[in-house]
């Protein structure tokens, strides 16, 4: 497959990162060439736009991570929203795309709702990035003061908390306090990896089981 961008196409082989100067509009305008698909994924930032169309691997361990937030929340008796895919963006300033993400404290706020509006609507929780590719920079959600935001990168889990303006790599997370997140997902992407995604994620759910 060869690639190809244009205002009526978009089109990237698997695991093809571009950058390029653009702006506000040019950004708008490739969301428009892609029309209802969520591939390939854009970003912006000011006067740069990136697109990244994503390996299988991306979707697999996006699923895996979405299933063990999925997993712990449960075990917490706790309420969740949770999109994928979804698009955030502050215009003329950024627009950025998270494999998954996950209201958690702030759930009421988007309970039943089929589009956001982000000038009034809150922002998740917690967002989810899987990078295969080497397209995501933790920095590109300061702009949206998200809390919290999972880096998955190599089989390896960094967890980034929002804290004095910037984003502070932690151990845990104070949505699952006591938790070995990062030895937990190494776990999983073991099991994943013998036994598929489903079975790894059935046994995560019966350890948790057992422990409470």
């Amino acid at each position: 497959m060869y690639a190809l961008i244009s205002s009526q196409k978009i089109q990237l082989p698997p695991g093809t990162v571009v950058r390029m100067l653009g702006s506000w509009e040019d950004y708008r305008a490739l969301q428009d060439s892609r029309g209802d698909a969520s591939i390939p994924r854009i970003k912006y930032r000011v006067e740069e736009v990136l697109l990244m169309s994503p390996l299988p691997k991306h979707g697999r361990d996006a699923h895996l991570v979405a299933g063990i937030v999925t997993a712990l929340l449960d075990a917490q008796n706790r309420n969740y929203e949770a999109f994928t895919p979804i698009t955030m963006e502050l215009p003329e300033q950024g627009g950025i795309e998270p494999d998954y993400c996950f209201y958690i404290d702030n759930w009421q706020g988007v309970v039943g709702r089929d589009r956001l509006n982000w000038g009034i609507d809150p922002w998740p929780d917690l967002a989810i990035e899987i990078d295969v590719t080497n397209y995501t920079d933790v920095n590109d959600y300061l702009l949206y003061r998200l809390p919290e935001v999972w880096l998955c990168r190599r089989s390896r889990l960094a967890i980034y908390r929002l804290q004095d303006n910037e984003y502070r790599l932690q151990e845990t997370s104070p949505y699952f306090p006591g938790i070995d997140l990062s030895a937990l997902f190494e776990q999983c992407v073991r099991a994943a990896g013998e036994r598929g995604t489903g079975a790894a994620t059935r046994e995560l759910r019966r350890q948790i089981a057992a422990r409470t």
